[in-house]
């Protein structure tokens, strides 16, 4: 077996420092890090990945002069790989909290069923959204956007010149106040009818003392609650088509405030 070009002119600690920035990127990335994906699949992907990126992109030297400072270096390239996996992850989660916010109200926030991704209990109506939102992801071929982006992750940051200061942090928040707001912004019209609906048996327990409430109320949200969200698709799928393509500017803005100054 021969050993590829790339990785004789650069030295084999080069070759595995691209290959943890790619490990870092697939251990947590939508589609690519779900549980039921195995190991050694993202193993040989992100192996894979950097035979063709050894090839391609301009080394530097790098300077280090013991293995206490290469095992920086491979720390650094982890954590660039792995936050542009979180990244591209957050979409997903505020597809998680969406769904947990619905169920909450239509009565469903005690039915929980397993996901096959994260290996974790999750509300139904989560699950649901999930399973559209990563069909809709594949359409938009948001598994090449995150590629690219780990390709061009190289032009921002070269090997082991990741910076780790205030524009992070202040990015990390920036983006946990969008995943609220984009939770809240695809639940709202459910939330919305839901709270009409509460306030409607509130005056008719008011008017009509006979009526049991609790029995017509529980039902009835389900129904409301499922009719709300099927007629409101087509505007979950475009939010989801926008969080997708912003997904990219995103991980772009979050390379440059990596990047060495």
């Amino acid at each position: 077996m021969s050993i590829p070009e790339g990785i004789l002119q650069n030295g084999i600690e080069i070759f595995l420092l691209i290959f943890v920035r790619m490990t870092g990127l697939f251990v947590i990335a939508p589609i690519f890090g779900g549980r039921n994906i195995p190991s050694y699949l993202k193993i040989g992907f992100s192996f894979m990945l950097a035979l063709i990126l050894i090839n391609t992109i301009k080394v530097q030297e790098l300077a280090f002069s013991n293995i206490y400072e290469y095992f920086i270096l491979v720390l650094k390239e982890f954590v660039v790989g792995i936050t542009l996996g979180y990244v591209s992850y957050l979409i997903f989660t505020a597809i998680y909290l969406a769904g947990h916010l619905i169920d909450m109200q239509i009565g469903f926030g005690v039915v929980n069923i397993i996901d096959p991704m994260s290996n974790i209990q999750v509300p139904i109506t989560s699950t649901f959204y999930f399973i559209l939102c990563m069909l809709i992801f594949l359409m938009c071929r948001g598994h090449h956007i995150l590629i690219r982006a780990l390709f061009k992750s190289y032009d921002y940051i070269p090997l082991g010149t990741g910076v780790f200061g205030k524009e992070i942090t202040n990015d990390i928040l920036r983006v946990f106040g969008n995943i609220f707001f984009t939770a809240f912004k695809i639940s709202a019209p459910i939330l919305a009818a839901i709270m009409i609906t509460d306030v409607a048996l509130g005056i008719l327990s008011k008017t009509v003392p006979q009526l049991n409430v609790f029995m017509v109320g529980m039902p009835l949200k389900i129904i409301l609650g499922l009719a709300v969200m099927v007629l409101t698709i087509p505007i979950f799928i475009s939010i989801v088509e926008s969080l997708i393509r912003g997904m990219d500017g995103e991980m772009y803005t979050f390379l440059k405030d990596m990047a060495p100054k």
